[in-house]
């Protein structure tokens, strides 16, 4: 079974954009992946496009060989949206191989360890404050906060995490806190008292909310540097958190903060390769690697997965795009060893559901694998076309805006 042609489409997806990418198969068989251009990359799909020359005419079983002539190619400007790339490809070239062979991805993995994957409910209060018009109801206040918790607690899910906010003087007008990002644009990061304050009193209010039995996870992104991180951390000392989310460039400076920290570390979402994650895990820089595997190629992440194994550190795979990614996701999670959790965006735009042809199933807080063949989901081209995406979206369409 050879590759015939390689194709992008896009659609609209409320404050972003989904993209995927096309396989096709001199048999007939296609195989998909999602991809992303809204986290700071943009420009993925037209290096798909100029890569797919080099792998038209191959054979969808090679993607080890496929991969590394890709690496060889484009060496000398490694990493970034060229990574990234690659990875798509790679995901896309899995799914078309278990299609052929029948199987589900997994079982192109060594099998599934789980049948059932316990996730947490990403982005709690994140969506519904940061781009009400998409996610409802709206959060405007610590009386929003508590109820999304309880909502948490009532729809049986066990984990959920949340970031960093900051609330006017009357505990209203919420709004995202992320500088690290450029919202608001503070380049020296830095950690004031208010910074403090405000996350503290937002962590109390979603654990009144989700009562005790739920885990509650802190995503700090890039949003402070070291001092900043080792105040926020002193600040929550005494809260119940089932670990913080710390992006540093340098492993050194992750380790340091992680020996000194009271709650577990994870990190390293942005990563890409092996090589890229190996000075963290010789640091000992974090308790849990975030992978993900849209951006490294499922494959290539069971490697970085391997690698943890033998440092003693657990992984969770970074998920916060479409129903495809997830599902891709999951077959990494359900085949890993060294799992911790999977994360997952449970609040979802309208139109999410009709643009694939299966859904993720979730029951008491876990995902539940299917064993359709491939991904065990498939993009509906017609729903894609009905909503052609939007000019420039994600990160780099709305600077210091609040996005609707």
């Amino acid at each position: 079974m050879k590759v015939k042609g390689i194709e992008t489409l896009s659609c609209d997806a409320g404050w972003r954009n989904y993209h995927f990418v096309k396989l096709t198969t001199d048999t007939g068989i296609v195989g998909w992946s999602e991809y992303d251009e809204g986290f700071g990359a943009p420009g993925v799909g037209a290096v798909i496009e100029r890569l797919s020359t080099r792998v038209i005419g191959r054979e969808v079983g090679a993607h080890e060989r496929i991969y590394a002539e890709l690496q060889s190619a484009t060496r000398p400007a490694s990493g970034g949206i060229v990574a990234l790339a690659m990875g798509a490809i790679e995901n896309a070239l899995l799914d078309a191989k278990a299609r052929g062979l029948g199987v589900p991805v997994y079982e192109l993995l060594g099998g599934k360890i789980r049948d059932r994957i316990r996730v947490y409910w990403s982005h709690c209060a994140t969506w519904r404050i940061n781009h009400p018009t998409h996610y409802n109801p709206a959060i405007t206040d610590l009386d929003g906060v508590k109820a999304i918790g309880r909502e948490v607690r009532e729809k049986g899910f066990t984990a959920l995490k949340t970031n960093i906010f900051a609330y006017d003087k009357d505990k209203k007008g919420v709004r995202g806190w992320r500088p690290g990002f450029g919202v608001p644009f503070e380049p020296g990061l830095n950690v004031e008292r208010g910074v403090l304050r405000n996350l503290v009193m937002h962590l109390e209010a979603l654990r009144e909310g989700a009562g005790p039995g739920v885990d509650i996870l802190l995503d700090l992104n890039f949003n402070a540097k070291t001092e900043g991180y080792l105040k926020i951390l002193r600040a929550i000392a005494d809260l119940d958190i089932f670990w913080v989310e710390i992006d540093s460039f340098v492993p050194e400076a992750l380790g340091y903060i992680r020996r000194q920290s009271p709650h577990p570390i994870s990190s390293c979402e942005t990563l890409l390769g092996l090589r890229e994650f190996m000075p963290y895990f010789r640091e000992q820089a974090m308790d849990v690697a975030i992978v993900d595997t849209p951006w490294n190629g499922v494959w290539q992440s069971m490697k970085i997965a391997a690698a943890a194994e033998a440092h003693e550190v657990n992984v969770a795979p970074h998920n916060f795009y479409g129903h495809l990614c997830t599902m891709m996701n999951a077959h990494f999670s359900a085949a890993v060893p060294n799992l911790r959790i999977m994360e997952t965006d449970i609040d979802r735009i309208a139109w999410d559901h009709e643009l694939f042809d299966h859904v993720p199933e979730f029951a008491d807080g876990h995902l539940v694998m299917p064993d359709r063949p491939g991904w065990g989901i498939v993009p509906n081209e017609e729903a894609i076309r009905a909503h052609p995406p939007k000019g420039l979206q994600g990160l780099l369409s709305y600077g210091g805006k609040k996005q609707e």
